[in-house]
């Protein structure tokens, strides 16, 4: 197969994927790494929406740890988001990709606010539009705010990027004997009780019939291998 499979997707990158092997913030070299596996796939001519975690920065859920009060920590947790998404736009700027970033919070002075009709036309111009501030709202994860961006501007997948290369039958650095799914159901995923996503993002996926690849960021060539419809990573599907 020559041309993509998929014409528009959904990336879902989390913030510790930024941060390497540092303790937090953005490794640039790892940063510069994610952005060139990104224009493998924008030079193919597909569409590509991100939404961008905050971990490497602030966690929510973490601050509540500390007395902190879990809406304010959410938010927090959301400018986190748009701190990462403006980093991840300049490095691609840097590497001649053409991005948006779009926030569900209101900072029009940093970045635009999200509006979907825009966010679409975007992507129909060949831009990268990048999704910043989660669903705008506390006691949603940002892999809710990729399953409910990804089913608005009609992407046809969402990518999960993670450390591992798919979804294991058991923790493959405890269990050795742990094999990869090629393919799972969302019912199948669900009894088994595997942790995909958060289980909101997991249902509107499952309910909008929007399939997940759960792959490796860090393994060469595995993105454009995703969308060209290899064997990569693990396609949970309705």
């Amino acid at each position: 197969m020559t041309a993509p499979k998929y014409r528009r997707i959904l990336l879902k990158l989390s913030g510790e994927a930024l941060m390497g092997n540092d303790a937090y913030g953005i490794n640039p070299s790892v940063l510069a790494a994610v952005v060139a596996e990104i224009k493998a796939v924008t030079d193919l001519g597909v569409e590509l929406g991100v939404v961008i975690g905050g971990g490497n920065i602030f966690r929510g859920i973490g601050g509540t740890a500390t007395g902190m009060d879990r809406a304010t920590a959410d938010y927090m947790g959301m400018l986190a988001t748009v701190m990462n998404a403006m980093a991840l736009s300049d490095a691609m700027r840097q590497a001649g990709i053409n991005a948006r970033v779009q926030s569900a919070l209101n900072i029009e002075q940093v970045v635009e606010p999200y509006i979907r009709g825009k966010a679409i036309r975007y992507l129909e111009e060949g831009k990268v539009v990048i999704f910043g501030a989660g669903t705008g709202n506390p006691f949603f994860t940002t892999d809710t705010a990729a399953a409910l961006r990804g089913s608005e501007i009609g992407a046809e997948m969402v990518l999960k990027a993670t450390k591992v290369d798919g979804i294991y039958t058991a923790d493959p650095k405890k269990d050795p004997a742990a094999t990869r799914f090629t393919r799972i159901s969302f019912d199948e995923a669900i009894g088994r009780n595997l942790a995909v996503m958060d289980a909101t993002a997991f249902a509107l996926c499952r309910d909008q019939k929007l399939p997940i690849n759960v792959f490796s960021i860090f393994k060469t060539g595995a993105l454009k291998r995703v969308v060209m419809g290899e064997d990569e990573g693990t396609l949970v599907h309705v």
